[in-house]
């Protein structure tokens, strides 16, 4: 399996990322055990949560993904062959967010028990907090990657402003860096990203894992007229894609899917596999027959008609 390095960091991951935002929310602990097997089994290797995951179901209070991903650690004895990426900074409680010394102090040591693990691979900020001065954030980080508990660090949704300065402080400071952006980004979802943060992860060669890959299951193709919202949790969500533009991408994806024998999501994963700078689009999938989907798409090549035919599609 093609491995990608993430940033100017050691670590290396294949090309999909597994979303664990399903994990305690439309997944059972059976179902991801099975899930994660079978996701280490096909080659793939990076498993992407929050501490704050799954905190918005009735019941759950957050954390309820680290904790079915540490079991399966624990249990499978996996450890070694992926690589856990999670984050801090989304509001767990009164008083819980942000990006504080303070905060992540306290928040990496829930992560890490959850997680059943001494480290965690990639720790992201999940949401940056304005009135937190970048090299607190940045200086915290170091002291976790000096005592062995984080390996490297990666951004999520922080402005471009912020990142561009994180960036700078850490050249000109000597912290460490951050090696990728977690950014939304999908064949639907383009402008944001590649006008505001492309050039800034070019610049400094960050890794982009991008997040709403599928755009909430609308690029799957399954959600094609206003009676489709029914089909899942996230039915609502996906209709927000459906318009003229919306169906123009469906119908390049089931042209291009024609053309590849295979099913829209794994052409839209694809695409955004082959984006420049891209290391692991993240996916999440509730059963094995639909990962095994995904994971066609990090085995597919799209040749230059079928990019330009997407391209077009979703300019």
């Amino acid at each position: 399996m093609e491995q990608r390095k993430l940033g100017r960091s050691a670590l290396t991951v294949a090309p999909l990322a597994f979303g664990g935002n399903v994990f305690g929310w439309t997944v059972d602990e059976r179902d991801c055990f099975r899930l994660l097997d079978a996701f280490v089994a096909g080659g793939f290797n990076l498993i992407d949560t929050a501490d704050v995951y799954s905190k918005w179901v009735d019941g759950n209070q957050g954390g309820e993904s680290e904790t079915l991903i540490g079991k399966w650690l624990k249990q499978s004895g996996k450890r070694e062959q992926v690589v856990i990426a999670t984050k801090v900074g989304a509001e767990m409680g009164p008083q819980q967010k942000g990006v504080s010394k303070a905060y992540i102090t306290q928040a990496v040591e829930a992560s890490l028990r959850r997680l059943q693990t001494d480290y965690i691979d990639l720790y992201q900020t999940h949401y940056d907090d304005e009135s937190t001065p970048v090299e607190e954030t940045l200086s915290t980080y170091a002291s976790l990657i000096q005592e062995g508990k984080i390996r490297v660090i990666g951004a999520s949704n922080m402005s471009p402003e912020r990142l561009t300065l994180s960036l700078h402080n850490s050249e000109q400071y000597g912290y460490p860096r951050y090696e990728t952006l977690q950014p939304e980004y999908n064949l639907y979802s383009r402008q944001r990203y590649e006008h505001d943060y492309a050039p800034v992860c070019t610049e400094h060669e960050l890794s982009v894992i991008p997040y709403y890959s599928l755009a909430s299951g609308f690029l799957t193709g399954k959600y094609r007229t206003e009676e489709d919202a029914a089909k899942s949790p996230r039915g609502e969500k996906a209709l927000s894609y459906l318009d003229e533009r919306g169906l123009r991408i469906l119908a390049a994806l089931d042209e291009v899917a024609a053309r590849y024998h295979t099913q829209p999501a794994s052409i839209a994963i694809a695409w955004l596999a082959q984006r420049p700078g891209v290391a692991a689009p993240i996916a999440s999938a509730t059963s094995v027959e639909q990962l095994e989907e995904l994971m066609q798409a990090a085995r597919l090549k799209l040749d230059k008609e079928a990019v330009a035919v997407l391209d077009e599609a979703s300019k």
